[in-house]
């Protein structure tokens, strides 16, 4: 356990921020009112998490001193009682930097009970990658749904007719069948038959989800929402009030999609003329364009498509240090981090993704996918030839987030260069309130020198002044 504790601090000294599977408190002053989300949460959260109390991440996750540790672990198990069902703790002791912390390690509720909620409040809470969130009435329904096998993508599409269904993609989809399966489902002769078994139509010639979806002439005339939204950040000179740039919302069948999100990437990646050693010059994309391409394109395979996930849309959102992809649903019979690692194919809608490894591009006939584990690999290289971080992959069960940064920018939080006496201070106010005298008297400290530490913690947003104005005078630190 220790060991793990140390490599988790490091890797938090180094982000300066926690993980979405990592939360960590002080508790210098007992348990932190917001451990009640944070423990519904973890238990939501696919593979559970951790809670670390006893560092403080204001001051670069230093330790601090916990003044009744056995107390916090009671109030910890205490606690865990009050959802529905009971969060599951492993409570154990460790050491960061020769201080005593204490670590929890919540484990994920089974899936058949989720989602865990607050008893008292009636509230669940999800793990995103900037916070914990309340669930709201459709997610609470996509936990629901998760207890069954999802077999949405192979439902017949109402009302729809094989006049619906592209005659370029249903084209390029029969000869890539033929060409590359000639012996399996390109066999069939009959275009009507293969379509069929392909699990594009059903027997009475009625289109499903999945062949609307992959090959539809218009397959937002029944799923509105299956969509892409696309947004920038303003530019520093873009005129004043503006809220986005290039903001679209991209249709049509997954195929055209695909290539019309990389069109609004290429008008909207910023690029840099990069030199080679040989001497040449290239454009070089903020983001590589390959990597974006396969991140849309498992976005938009691997999306929920249960009647709770029927009013959302796949996200993209380009910030100015990073790249947000989201769609609705989580991972499907694979975790976070085994994605990239194992060659291991796992899919939500596996009648879509049959479909999709042998649709077309409408204009360049490139591969929509190849369904072999290679997606992940392909961005990891990508991004390590353009020199940029990792991708980080976010699983919050009902939803799944990719956030591709353009360079690890430090976090600098507001006490994690303090002095040696702004330090005494700040963790004698971890005890309660005091007065000037009272600092002085307990840290030995002249009046001058404690007066301009507490002033230096209130410019930071560390401490907070109680009364003054002819009232006593006392300072706390604020609440986590």
């Amino acid at each position: 356990m220790s060991q793990h504790v140390h490599e988790v601090v490091a890797r938090l000294r180094t982000t300066r921020g926690d993980y979405d599977d990592v939360e960590v408190k002080s508790a210098a002053g007992g348990l932190p009112q917001s451990l009640a989300s944070t423990l519904s949460a973890l238990a939501n959260h696919p593979g559970g998490g951790t809670i670390i109390l006893g560092l403080d991440e204001a001051t670069g996750f230093r330790p601090v001193q916990l003044s009744d540790p056995q107390a916090l672990k009671q109030g910890l198990a205490h606690k865990a009682r009050s959802f529905s069902p009971p969060v599951q703790l492993t409570i154990s002791d460790a050491e960061v930097d020769g201080a005593p912390v204490i670590v929890a390690r919540v484990h994920e509720c089974d899936p058949s009970a989720k989602p865990c909620r607050i008893t008292a409040s009636g509230t669940a809470y999800m793990r995103g990658y900037d916070g914990d969130f309340p669930l709201s009435d459709l997610e609470e329904q996509a936990f629901l749904a998760a207890r069954k096998p999802p077999l949405f993508d192979r439902q017949p599409v109402t009302g729809a007719t094989r006049e619906d269904l592209d005659g370029d993609l249903v084209e390029a989809f029969l000869r890539s069948v033929r060409e590359r399966d000639p012996h399996g489902l390109g066999r069939f002769p009959d275009d009507v038959e293969l379509l069929r078994r392909a699990g594009v139509t059903l027997p009475d010639g009625t289109p499903t989800v999945a062949g609307v979806l992959a090959l539809g002439v218009h397959p937002q005339e029944w799923f509105p929402r299956f969509v892409i939204q696309a947004s920038a950040e303003p530019l520093p000179t873009d005129p004043a009030g503006s809220r986005a740039r290039n903001q679209t919302t991209i249709t049509g069948a997954i195929p055209r999609m695909l290539e019309d999100a990389l069109r609004w990437a290429r008008r909207t990646f910023d690029t840099s003329v990069v030199s080679a050693p040989d001497g040449t010059v290239r454009d070089q994309p903020a983001y590589p364009y390959i990597a974006f391409r396969e991140i849309i394109a498992n976005a938009l395979i691997h999306r929920d498509l249960d009647h709770w996930s029927a009013g959302m849309a796949v996200e993209v959102r380009l910030r100015r240090d990073r790249l947000i992809v989201s769609n609705p649903g989580g991972l499907y019979g694979i975790t976070v981090d085994r994605l990239g690692r194992d060659a291991v194919t796992s899919a939500r809608n596996a009648r879509l993704v049959a479909i999709c490894q042998h649709a077309r591009t409408p204009e360049t006939g490139a591969r929509v996918i190849e369904a072999l584990a290679t997606g992940i690999p392909i961005v990891a290289n990508a991004l390590a030839e353009a020199e940029l971080p990792p991708a980080h992959y976010i699983d919050a069960a009902i939803r799944f987030t990719v956030v591709l940064r353009q360079q690890v920018v430090p976090v600098i939080r507001p006490g994690s260069d303090l002095n040696e006496t702004e330090l005494r201070v700040y963790d004698a106010l971890a005890a309660g309130t005091r007065s000037v005298a009272d600092l002085k008297q307990e840290l030995n400290l002249s009046a001058p020198n404690t007066r301009k530490a507490l002033r230096e913690l209130r410019s930071r947003g560390l401490v907070e002044q109680l009364g003054g104005q002819g009232r006593s005078t006392t300072y706390r630190r604020l609440s986590e």
